[in-house]
C-alpha cells in the first residue's frame, strides 16, 4: 500500500518548466517534500521559492540527468536531506523536430541521452533508495509517441517508444522480485508546455503541438494519482487513448493518415519564425514557466483520464496479486547472482 501523498518524499527529474514545474507544485499542494532537479539553476530557484512562499517543503538539486553520476548525487541529496524516498518522478526530455535525414547524429544521441538514458540513470539511482524505505513509485512520464510515431519527431519518438518497453520489463522484474515498488508509465496527449519553443527546429519555423491540447496541469494530476495509486499506464487525455487504439486496430491505415501533409506534418508547424534559441545542450536562461505560449484553445480537464484511464484494468489486479505470491528476495540477491549495490557520491 502506497503512502498517501502527504506523507512523501517526491524527488521530479525535469522540474523546472511545463509538466514537471506543475507537478512539483501540486505535490507540495498535497503536502509532499519536493526535490525539485533540472538543469537550470535560476528556474529551479523561483520553484522552490514559490513552494516555501505556499508553506511547502522543497529543495532544488540542479542535474544533468545524462550524467548518471549526478543523478546517483540527486537521490544522495534527497535521502540526506529528508531521510528518505518514495516517489521518483523521471520527467526531463528535449526534442529536436525535423526530416529524419536532416537531423545529425549528434541530435539523435542526445535526445537518446536525455529522454531514454536520463530516465534510466533515474532509475538506478531511485531503486536503492526506494528498496531502503521499504518500497515506493517510480513514475516515467512517456507519451502518446510512445504507442504512435508520428512524422518530424524521429528523436524523440524513438525515445518514448524504448521508454514504455523499458519500464514494462522493468515493472515484470519487480513483480517477479515481489517488491512493492509500482511502477507507472504517463503517456500524455499534446500539452501546452513551453517545451515546443524549448526544441530545436529544423522546419523553418517554431514547432507546436497538434490538437487537441491540454492543460500541464491535466498530466501532474495524473502523476500525483500515480504516487498512492501506481497504475500499469495511464492515458492523459482521450486523444492519447484515441492514438494508441488507432495504432493497435490499423497502424497501417494510421500511417496513411499522418502522411497526408496537413494533417501530420502540417499540423506541428507554426507561422512563427524559428528564433534559433534551444535547451537541446545546454540549459535556457529564465525563471521557468508551465505554460508554452501556444495560442490555440486549450483543454483543462479530461474526463477520459478522470473516469477511465485512473481505473485498475483486471489484468494489473493480476500483476499486483503475483508480486504479493512472489517472496521477496533478500536485499543484494537476485536469482542466486550477487548483486553489489552502486555507491553513491
Amino acid at each position: 500500500m502506497a503512502k498517501p501523498v502527504s506523507d512523501q518524499v517526491v524527488v521530479i527529474a525535469g522540474a523546472s518548466s511545463g509538466i514537471g514545474r506543475a507537478t512539483a507544485l501540486a505535490f507540495a499542494a498535497a503536502g509532499a517534500k519536493v526535490v525539485c532537479a533540472a538543469r537550470s539553476a535560476a528556474a529551479l530557484d523561483t520553484l522552490v521559492e514559490q513552494i516555501r512562499a505556499d508553506g511547502g517543503q522543497a529543495v532544488a538539486a540542479p542535474t544533468d540527468v545524462a550524467d548518471p553520476a549526478r543523478v546517483r548525487a540527486l537521490a544522495h541529496l534527497a535521502e540526506q536531506t529528508f531521510g528518505r524516498i518514495d516517489t521518483w518522478v523521471n520527467n526531463a526530455a528535449v526534442g529536436v523536430w525535423g526530416r529524419v535525414e536532416d537531423i545529425t547524429d549528434e541530435e539523435f544521441e542526445r535526445v537518446m541521452r536525455v529522454n531514454f538514458l536520463g530516465q534510466v540513470h533515474g532509475v538506478h539511482a531511485a531503486l536503492p533508495a526506494l528498496r531502503r524505505a521499504g518500497g515506493g513509485a517510480i513514475i516515467g512520464v512517456v507519451s502518446a509517441e510512445g504507442a504512435r510515431a508520428v512524422p518530424l519527431q524521429g528523436p524523440y519518438v524513438a525515445s518514448k517508444f524504448a521508454l514504455r518497453g523499458f519500464y514494462d520489463t522493468l515493472r515484470m522484474e519487480l513483480a517477479q522480485e515481489g517488491v512493492p515498488i509500482g511502477v507507472t508509465s504517463i503517456l500524455p496527449a499534446s500539452v501546452a508546455t513551453p517545451f515546443f519553443e524549448h526544441a530545436r527546429s529544423r522546419l523553418g519555423s517554431m514547432a507546436k503541438p497538434p490538437p487537441p491540447v491540454y492543460a500541464p496541469e491535466v498530466v501532474a494530476r495524473s502523476i500525483v494519482f500515480a504516487a498512492a495509486h501506481p497504475r500499469r499506464e495511464i492515458m492523459v487525455g482521450g486523444a492519447a487513448a484515441a492514438f494508441a487504439l488507432a495504432q493497435r486496430l490499423s497502424p497501417a491505415l494510421t500511417d496513411a493518415v499522418l502522411s497526408i501533409r496537413r494533417l501530420g506534418a502540417g499540423s506541428q508547424h507554426t507561422d512563427r519564425p524559428d528564433n534559433g534559441v534551444d535547451n537541446l545542450d545546454a540549459p535556457l536562461d529564465g525563471p521557468g514557466r508551465i505554460w508554452g505560449t501556444f495560442p490555440g484553445r486549450v483543454l483543462r480537464s479530461s474526463p477520459f483520464t478522470e473516469l477511465i484511464s485512473h481505473r485498475p484494468r483486471p489484468a494489473e489486479l493480476l500483476t499486483a496479486a503475483v508480486r504479493r505470491l512472489n517472496p521477496v528476495r533478500k536485499e543484494g540477491v537476485t536469482d542466486g547472482n550477487a548483486v553489489h549495490p552502486q555507491p553513491v557520491d
